[in-house]
């Protein structure tokens, strides 16, 4: 008995379901992510597919990479000066809050010494509401 065998894919399959995962990811797939998308077995589709394999293990282009970590340092830094210059807004807020919280802590003080001292007038007592 003869096990059943299922067709190889196509080059044109094999370069469709590349570009399909490539747009699906946003990164160069894996042979095995490649493999099981196409339903063949990894080691098949490596004897039978060595220059896809090849391709997708070719490193990406160098100078595209450089630049992307370039732009992406170039953003840190701009996202840090941000955020110094947040921080150090925040923090004067934080003073000028501080400051007015002393001050009303002093003008409370003063004027419950002034209403403790007024507290030595003799109160009159309440008359009874008209019936």
């Amino acid at each position: 008995m003869t096990p059943h065998r299922a067709p190889l894919p196509s080059r044109a399959e094999v370069d469709a379901a590349l570009t399909a995962l490539t747009a699906e990811t946003g990164r160069t797939p894996s042979v095995l992510a490649l493999a099981t998308r196409l339903q063949v077995a990894n080691t098949t589709f490596r004897r039978n597919f060595p220059n896809v394999c090849a391709e997708l293990a070719r490193p990406a282009s160098t100078p595209q990479t450089s630049q992307r970590a370039a732009d992406a340092y170039t953003q840190v830094k701009v996202d840090n000066d941000r955020l110094r210059r947040a921080n150090r807004d925040l923090t004067h807020q934080l003073d000028l809050a501080l400051a007015a919280i002393q001050r009303l802590s002093i003008d409370n003080n003063r004027l419950r010494t002034a209403l403790h001292q007024a507290a030595a007038v003799t109160p009159l007592p309440r008359r009874p509401p008209p019936s």
